[in-house]
Formats: C-alpha cells, sequence, structure tokens
C-alpha cells in the first residue's frame, strides 16, 4: 500500500508513538486496535507496519523507551555525597521526571501485564537497574547511621510507589508548584526513613 501523501518517517513515526501512548493510556492496550491508532495519526492501517512490527512490539518500544530516558537521566546526575544528600536527589529527580509524563507512567506499571514474556524479561530488568540505584542510596545511609531501614528492598519498592503515585493526582497550574510538590514527598520520604 502506498505511503499516505505527506507521510515522511521522521514525522509519522513519532506520530505513531505518540498516538498509541494516548490510546494506550486512555483505552488500555488490549482494547486499542492498530487501525484506531492509524486512524488517530491519519494514516491507513497497513502504513503502521511501516513504523512497528506489530502492536506488541509497539508497546514493547514505549516502555523501553520510557525506562532507557529514566536510566540515562539518572546517570546523568552527580552519584556522590551523602546518603541523605543522594536520597534528596533521587526523590527530587523522580518527582521531576514524572510529572511530564503521565501517560507513559501509566502504562509503564498497568501495561506490564500485555509484555511477552521476553519483552517483560527486558522491561523489569530496566525497572530494577533504576530499583538498585535507590536500594543502594538507603543501604548506605542504614549503613552509616543516617537511615533506619530493616529492610532496603521493601522500602526501596515503598518509596518508588509513592513517589511515582504523584502523577495520578498532579496538575500543572494547581495549589502547589512542582518545587513545593518536591519538597512536599522529600519531607516523606525523609521521615519514611527515620534520617
Amino acid at each position: 500500500m502506498a505511503r499516505t501523501q505527506g507521510s515522511h518517517s521522521q514525522i509519522t513515526g513519532p506520530r505513531v508513538r505518540d498516538a498509541a501512548l494516548h490510546l494506550f493510556a486512555k483505552h488500555g492496550f488490549a482494547a486499542v486496535s492498530m487501525r484506531q491508532i492509524a486512524s488517530e495519526v491519519g494514516v491507513q492501517a497497513g502504513a503502521l507496519y511501516n513504523y512497528t512490527p506489530d502492536k506488541q512490539a509497539l508497546l514493547f518500544s514505549l516502555m523501553k523507551g520510557h525506562m532507557d530516558e529514566l536510566l540515562e537521566d539518572w546517570a546523568a546526575l552527580p552519584q556522590s555525597g551523602a546518603p541523605l544528600e543522594r536520597l534528596e536527589g533521587f526523590v527530587r529527580f523522580h518527582i521531576r521526571f514524572h510529572l511530564h509524563r503521565p501517560e507513559s507512567v501509566f502504562i509503564s506499571y498497568m501495561e506490564l501485564r500485555n509484555l511477552e514474556p521476553a519483552n517483560f524479561e527486558v522491561i523489569e530488568g530496566l525497572r530494577r537497574d533504576y530499583e538498585n540505584a535507590l536500594e543502594e542510596i538507603l543501604r548506605a545511609g542504614h549503613a552509616d547511621g543516617s537511615f533506619d531501614v530493616p529492610d532496603s528492598k521493601i522500602t526501596t519498592l515503598a518509596v518508588i510507589a509513592m513517589l511515582t503515585g504523584v502523577t495520578t493526582w498532579y496538575r500543572s497550574g494547581g495549589r502547589l508548584s512542582e518545587d513545593e510538590v518536591a519538597q512536599v514527598y522529600w519531607d516523606m520520604v525523609r521521615k519514611a526513613v527515620s534520617a
């Protein structure tokens, strides 16, 4: 099938991803068809296969792209300092990064069940890498007496769940600014680890 007039891979490819992200977040992966994605983009359904092999590959690409960006941005920040300082840096980074990506965050958590086993394993590995970064900070703080964290793994999962939850309620222009939200969350995390 011929490419729709005016369609260019550098433009249409990202539009396919954006449309899939929005539709998966709004309706759920299982409820969205390739035809719906094509309609949203304004191309023939068959044209989508120029940009992705299938819907599973599209979901995996969205989730992996989110995790790759998260890990890359985290790695670009200074990783030295006292555990308390590093924990604060993690909290503020996590809030800032996720506030502007609510659809990506929603898909990354709610659509794991729809990944094929090999894709699931890749995403879980990337999630573990991110969790390990926080757990290492918590262990260092526990070791030097900065934190009271009897189980660093459970604390890691609880802190990440709490921080990620911000995307379910935060709205730009609301009562609190991004910096104020980050400060409130930092205060809660600091108390949670008895810092």
